[in-house]
């Protein structure tokens, strides 16, 4: 019986090429052809695709990724097959909890193609953790990059908030006494 392979794709920014809000972004699009080619060279039988457009790799209230979770307790599929560690996740916590810890005791195999990780190759488990730390990194230098950026704005009086209030222009105006 061949093995059954869970696919998870992941986009954290709106790609600019979704015609349709509901469309696939082009890099999802990739990710899926290259996850099932690789999986049908594999000889796995696909289960499901679980896919997430537009979520952070902090935020975890992704609804795809939660089902895989769900499903993955369940033992629906015995291989969760990504594109790279961090379109699971960039959280060192969530590596360690799923990928180092349930997953095995689920009886779930983890793959990652382009940055080779893989669960049943016992040797490459710290380079999964090291993965998991530099996409760690990453998100928090990206929240100090995030909070610069809209420290500077709000001193410098321009608005950072999702829309502009009412009557306000953006533009600073300085009164000079006549």
């Amino acid at each position: 019986m061949p093995m059954k392979a869970a696919i998870y794709c992941r986009l954290s920014e709106e790609d600019k090429n979704k015609q349709f809000e509901t469309d696939d972004s082009v890099s999802i699009q990739n990710q899926k052809t290259m996850l099932l080619q690789y999986a049908m060279e594999q000889g796995w039988e696909l289960y499901n695709i679980y896919s997430d457009d537009d979520y952070t790799g902090a935020d975890r209230r992704h609804t795809e990724f939660n089902r895989l979770l769900k499903n993955a307790q369940q033992h629906k599929f015995d291989i969760v097959l990504g594109k790279t560690q961090s379109r699971f996740t960039r959280e060192l916590e969530l590596v360690e909890k799923y990928i180092h810890g349930l997953f095995p005791v689920w009886g779930i195999r983890f793959i990652s193609i382009v940055d080779n990780a893989d669960t049943a190759n016992k040797g490459n488990k710290k380079s999964r953790q090291i993965n998991g730390l530099v996409n760690e990194w990453y998100l928090e230098d990206m929240s100090e990059n995030i909070r610069s950026v809209l420290t500077n704005r709000r001193v410098n009086g321009l608005h950072i908030g999702s829309f502009a209030l009412y009557g306000y222009t953006g533009k600073i105006q300085i009164k000079k006494d006549t």
